[in-house]
Order: C-alpha cells, then structure tokens, then sequence
C-alpha cells in the first residue's frame, strides 16, 4: 500500500521511500516528496495555501502556524505568499487512526484539490491516537499530514516537563512538513551522508529537525535543549539542488 513515514517521535515501518504512485480514489495523491518541486519553485504555482483541519480543542498553536509559514518560506519560491487556512471539523473517526483513515477522511474534507492554480496542503488535526500509539504525526501523500494531538500530550507528559505540548507541536509540524519536501532521500539522492542508515528518510544530525532520533518515545532521545525546529545546511543544500535540477528527482506530481 505504498509507503508511511514517520514523523517526529513516532515508531513506524518503512516500506521504502520511492514507492510508485499511489492511486487513491481513482486519483493520483502520490507519495510524500511527490509535490516538492511543486512547492519550491514558481514556475507554475506562485502560492501555496496550507489548509488545517483541526477537530473541536485541536486548533494548532499560533507559534506553530507562524513558525511553519517562516520554515516553508526559506525553502518554497511562493511570490504570492504562504496563506493558512484554519477550520474545525468533526471527524467522523475519533477513536484510532491508520495511514488510510488519514488519506481518507483528508481526502473528503479538503476543501479543493491540490494542484489548481495554486498548490494546496492539508493537515488534519484530530481527536485520538494513530493505531500505533507512539506515532504523533504521518505523511501519508505527497500532500497531508496528520498529527495526533492527543499522543503529543501523553508524550510529553509522559517524559519530559522542561519541553512543552507546545514545543514538541511545533517540531512535529516542521518534521513533517520536511517530508512533503521529500526529506530524506525520499524522492532524490543526496550528495551528502546525513541520511541515518537505521532510519531511512531521517537525518543523522541531531541538529536538525529531520533527526532521527527526534521521533522516539525514550527518554535518552530528548534533547538537552530546544528541540531542532530547522532544517540543517545538508537538508537545505538538498532543497537548493532540488529546486536547481542539480539533483535528479523522481515521484514528482508536477515537473517544470
């Protein structure tokens, strides 16, 4: 069923991180990283609407929105701008999650498709727990994401007092975001080695949001720190190439 990546502390397996296509619904959603090019340049789509559906107490932090607007905004050449667009919603699920419960009900509540005259993404924010309940957030296509408020709670509670709901919210949102941009390895092959060999489309470097380490529930992997909210000079460097067609990408949606 195509791939399920990992997000920010969550414990997921990985089916490889270049899967074909997936068609869903009798359409064509892709894989995460499927829309990077999309994102990054302007050649078609000059702005990019980020829709969040959150249910009822789940709206995502204002930090959040505005640090994820400021993370997209160094990457993603939008001359028109990065607009978000909140809604709450009752899911229908509320109970437990999979990757294709998220594709779904994402699916039915995005408000237009993602490739009209601008480039749309769609978070949902729901009520209960992945299926896997150490799992925050997952990017299940090459344009949505889910995070799960409610683990994020457990987790931090859980683990660590110094780092807020608030702080972990705002690294899971960037982490996965990172994946729509197809970070690590998932649609190219970088020139630098900071894919983590033990957990493919991750980073090796601790400071950097893409690190791999950052999506475990044990305590050790907690930082001593700020969590890492920014990508890194290698994840930049490989956004650069993507953007320049220095770096050969493949699953893509759209191509310049």
């Amino acid at each position: 069923m195509g791939i399920l990546l990992s997000c920010l502390m969550l414990s997921i397996p990985m089916a490889g991180c270049t899967s074909d296509i997936q068609e869903i619904f009798g359409e064509s959603w892709g894989v995460p990283g499927g829309l990077a090019l999309a994102c990054l340049r302007d050649d078609t789509y000059r702005e990019l609407i980020i829709e969040i559906d959150h249910a009822p107490g789940y709206n995502p932090e204002s930090s959040t929105v505005s640090l994820l607007k400021e993370r997209l905004g160094q990457v993603c050449d939008k001359p028109d701008g990065i607009r978000v667009e909140l809604n709450e919603l009752d899911f229908s699920e509320s109970n437990t999650w999979t990757a294709e419960k998220v594709r779904e009900i994402a699916h039915e509540t995005m408000d237009d498709d993602p490739q009209t005259s601008v480039l749309r993404w769609h978070v949902i924010m729901p009520e209960g727990k992945y299926s896997d309940e150490s799992v925050l957030g997952v990017a299940v296509d090459a344009s949505t994401i889910a995070l799960f408020g409610d683990a994020i709670d457990d987790a931090n509670g859980n683990f660590n007092f110094r780092i807020s709901d608030e702080e972990v919210e705002n690294s899971v949102m960037v982490h996965e975001f990172g994946h729509l941009l197809g970070l690590v390895n998932l649609v190219y092959t970088s020139p630098a080695d900071h894919e983590d060999s033990q957990h493919p489309g991750h980073s090796n470097n601790e400071d950097s949001v893409m690190y791999w380490a950052i999506e475990t529930f044990t305590i050790d992997a907690w930082f001593s720190g700020d969590l890492p909210t920014e990508f890194d000079q290698d994840d930049l460097n490989d956004l650069e190439g993507m953007k320049s067609g220095e770096l050969s990408t493949s699953d893509q949606l759209w191509r310049p």
